[in-house]
């Protein structure tokens, strides 16, 4: 039997990105031709790969088992391709400390497996630096937050956000302790002039160290965060109900990108993928 690694990769993918049409924008084809790829596929092995709904895509018992054989099968071709071609590419990747969440070394994982040959480095900082650190040409690709007067990137996806605290905190504080990333951040600027419009006060409790320090913070009972509801931790509850607190607007995850290689273009559209199907995972 002889397999055809478009329709293995074509299996990882819907399987890594979660979704049909997501598969099918990372490597530039129809949501029609990666379903027909992964049929072609179950059907050659004869065995049920992937369970279908029309709310989700999980792996069969048989999927599950066939998975990692099919990354083995696509790193060999990568690094086949790799050493024919005597090439090593770079790709400096800014990614905001909003949207890295604990599946960050995951997504960056597959993509190694589906292009070995591709050398990332990674900075993770807030959307106002790294958006300089691209204007600057220090980075190729900018995940961060979006900013309006720009149009010049591609949409990801949209977080929500709340007022995040820990169990313990059931009353509010006057003035209200508020923990943030940052002096420069915008979703402090926006979480701010909120208060301050409801006549809400409030005081710095904790400033600085990126989102996942904030979250700590939060959890440790020393103020109220706005976070990204995806990324808020099993300890923390959102107060903003609850403390009659303003509703924080919903924020637009983008990405911007220089001109790359065919090969780099398509790596990038299924990091693009990946991080569309953990933020609609977690928001789900």
């Amino acid at each position: 039997m002889h397999l055809d690694l478009s329709t293995v990769e074509a299996f990882v993918l819907t399987h890594d990105l979660r979704s049909f049409t997501q598969a099918a924008e990372a490597i530039g084809v129809t949501q029609a031709a990666i379903s027909l790829k992964v049929s072609r596929l179950e059907k050659a092995l004869n065995r049920r790969l992937l369970n279908r709904t029309p709310r989700s895509i999980q792996l069969s018992p048989d999927g599950e088992a066939f998975l990692p054989r099919a990354r083995t099968l696509l790193a060999a071709q990568q690094l086949a391709l790799a050493e024919v071609e005597h090439t090593s590419r770079k790709l400096r990747l800014g990614i905001s400390d909003h949207v890295a969440g604990p599946e960050l070394p995951g997504v960056l994982d597959k993509i190694k497996t589906y292009d070995p040959g591709l050398v990332i480095s990674v900075r993770v900082g807030a959307s106002h630096e790294l958006l300089a650190e691209y204007d600057r040409e220090e980075l190729d690709v900018a995940i961060v937050r979006s900013e309006k007067h720009r149009r010049d990137a591609e949409l990801l996806f949209e977080d929500r956000y709340g007022w995040f605290a820990d169990l313990s905190m059931r009353t509010r504080a006057d003035p209200m302790p508020l923990v943030t990333v940052d002096d420069a951040c915008g979703i402090r600027g926006n979480a701010i002039r909120l208060l301050a419009q409801e006549n809400i006060a409030w005081l710095d409790s904790f400033i600085g160290g990126g989102v996942s320090t904030a979250l700590y913070a939060a959890a440790a009972g020393i103020g109220v965060a706005p976070l990204p509801v995806r990324l808020a931790a099993a300890r923390l509850i959102d107060v903003g109900e609850l403390f009659q607190l303003p509703p924080l607007p919903n924020v637009e995850m983008v990405m911007y990108s220089r001109w790359m290689d065919a090969r780099t273009r398509e790596s990038l559209r299924i990091l693009a993928g990946a991080f569309r199907g953990v933020a609609l995972t977690r928001l789900a």
